[in-house]
């Protein structure tokens, strides 16, 4: 058994699936150097240095195989951190070249292809509510500033939503739990990676002067809309689930 340790980047797992079919490896294990631990002390080792062309090449192939639409799976379920996910691409790069006229990612028969399909359903879901439970605080120099802490590593597939939406405004949106975020100052559209965590305890020392009175106002409005008679917990829970709850100003 051959264990492949990467650098944690979408173009070092492909770089690392390129090499097994390099050096003809058979039985392999891919992790993020982030994420591996040695177990056992004779195992050998292989240490994937991320390489673009590599990665391009990998590219090249899946997307004559399975399309862009497939590729675009495959980085959902690199997004999803899940403790798989890297053999489920590897699986699915094996399994393209296999049988490349066929769509592989809908032979549901099989067992990764199905893992592929659910994760990418979970991601998708939590994209989603990040377009829409993302709320935007006024902080000093105009900037509107908002805090998310998603199950997976959506920020890159929200991106082009709200550079869409919120065009004539600078604005940034940080994930708490992976300590990076995005940033919008009206001309480009970039991933910023900050050397330490947003320190929340003097976060609100920044507001602009006139959030607490939106915020205020939005939480008064909400309350004056909401019909008593009319409420439904569970199903209001259904729709925006608790854990979103921390970023809804109306919650608050």
């Amino acid at each position: 058994m051959i264990t492949m340790i990467y650098d944690g980047s979408f173009d070092g797992i492909l770089t690392a699936v390129f090499e097994v079919f390099e050096y003809r490896y058979k039985e392999v294990e891919i992790f993020r150097k982030s994420h591996f631990h040695q177990k056992n002390i004779f195992a050998e080792i292989h240490e994937v240095v991320t390489q673009n062309d590599k990665s391009e090449r990998v590219l090249n192939k899946l997307e004559d195989n399975i399309g862009k639409s497939g590729i675009h799976k495959l980085l959902k379920v690199f997004l999803s951190e899940e403790a798989e996910s890297e053999q489920l691409i590897l699986s699915a790069v094996q399994q393209s070249i296999k049988h490349p006229m066929e769509n592989i990612l809908e032979n549901y028969a099989d067992r990764d292809i199905l893992k592929i399909s659910k994760i990418c359903k979970s991601v998708d879901r939590e994209r989603h509510r990040m377009t829409a439970f993302v709320r935007f605080e006024k902080m000093l120099g105009g900037v509107f500033f908002a805090k998310i802490d998603p199950d997976f590593d959506v920020l890159p597939l929200i991106r082009k939503h709200f550079k869409d939406r919120y065009q004539d405004q600078k604005w940034m949106i940080y994930d708490l739990r992976r300590n990076y975020g995005i940033l919008y100052d009206l001309e480009n559209c970039d991933f910023f990676y900050p050397d330490e965590k947003l320190d929340l305890n003097k976060y609100h020392e920044k507001f602009h002067d006139d959030e607490n009175r939106y915020q205020t106002l939005w939480q008064r409005y909400f309350t004056k809309t909401n019909i008593v008679e009319r409420k439904n917990l569970k199903l209001h829970i259904q729709h925006v689930p608790k854990r979103y709850w921390k970023y809804l100003t109306e919650k608050w």
